[in-house]
């Protein structure tokens, strides 16, 4: 196995090429104490693996992963979402949460404290892995996604890409298009199809960042979440609704997107993307 130093000399050297891989664990101590997540590693080998919804703070699962620096920004609240980045190449530094002054107000919750946030800088790049609020059930947090939550990300994204490009993965909780939902007309007014969240994803396309599965694959259809409900999964009733968006600039590198959906051990599955500079 190529050591963490070799690895990124030779990507820095354009002689190999970077598999990021994002997954959304749905708590990180299920998924190993299914072996999931080392399945995963045995067979895809990502050189960086963002999670989201890690449920634990560091220390609090038991990872055997020695080829990976762990970086990680876990919630206040015990056992609930989170973040964390698995990477065999050292960044040039990190980042918690969004950098705003902003006062979420106090019915919203505070999205600021629940670790949903986290960026990561490599020489080429700033990695951003997220795990967007959910508007749940009865919409309750929709003004939150719309008014503040997702214009804040948004703006924070662009002021990173002002000194390098940005690659930000994880769970938007939004599926963008009819095409990236199972059952688009009974579902519009459903938390993650709503206008409004569907707004969101296009205002960051809009602002320059591409979603790289849906630019390589335009017309295909793929889902990265399935309810637990009525056996979703089995019928392939799914959502699109983890990402990987990346600069313009970056598009000449990207070499290619997927969906690993026959990965399990989470309602999400992971999604990857692979780079060669």
């Amino acid at each position: 196995m190529i050591s963490a130093k070799l690895l990124k000399n030779a990507i820095l050297k354009g002689e190999d090429m970077l598999r990021i891989c994002s997954w959304n664990v749905n708590g990180l101590r299920a998924v190993i104490r299914k072996g999931a997540l080392q399945d995963f590693i045995n067979q895809y080998d990502p050189d960086i693996l963002c999670l989201q919804e890690t449920k634990a703070k560091q220390g609090q699962a038991e990872i055997d992963l020695p080829e990976y620096e762990e970086i990680w920004n876990s919630a206040e609240r015990a056992g609930y979402s989170g973040t964390a980045i698995f990477t065999k190449i050292k960044p040039l530094s990190t980042r918690n949460n969004l950098p705003t002054e902003l006062e979420f107000k106090d019915q919203f919750g505070d999205p600021l404290t629940e670790g949903r946030v986290l960026t990561a800088e490599f020489e080429k790049f700033f990695l951003v892995d997220v795990y967007t609020p959910n508007s749940k059930n009865e919409l309750e947090r929709l003004k939150l996604r719309e008014k503040l939550w997702d214009p804040e990300f948004l703006k924070y994204l662009k002021e990173l890409e002002k000194t390098k490009p940005v690659i930000v993965c994880g769970d938007f909780n939004a599926a963008h298009a009819e095409i990236d939902i199972a059952r688009p007309d009974t579902n519009h007014h459903s938390a993650g199809f709503t206008d409004e969240e569907r707004q969101g994803i296009t205002n960051m396309i809009s602002a320059g960042l591409v979603d790289s599965f849906r630019e390589l694959h335009p017309r295909e259809v793929r889902y990265t979440w399935w309810s637990h409900w009525g056996h979703a999964r089995a019928n392939n009733v799914g959502w699109r609704i983890d990402y990987f968006f990346v600069s313009k600039s970056l598009l000449p590198v990207l070499k290619s997107a997927d969906i690993y959906d026959d990965v399990t051990g989470s309602d999400h599955c992971p999604v990857v993307i692979e780079l060669e500079f």
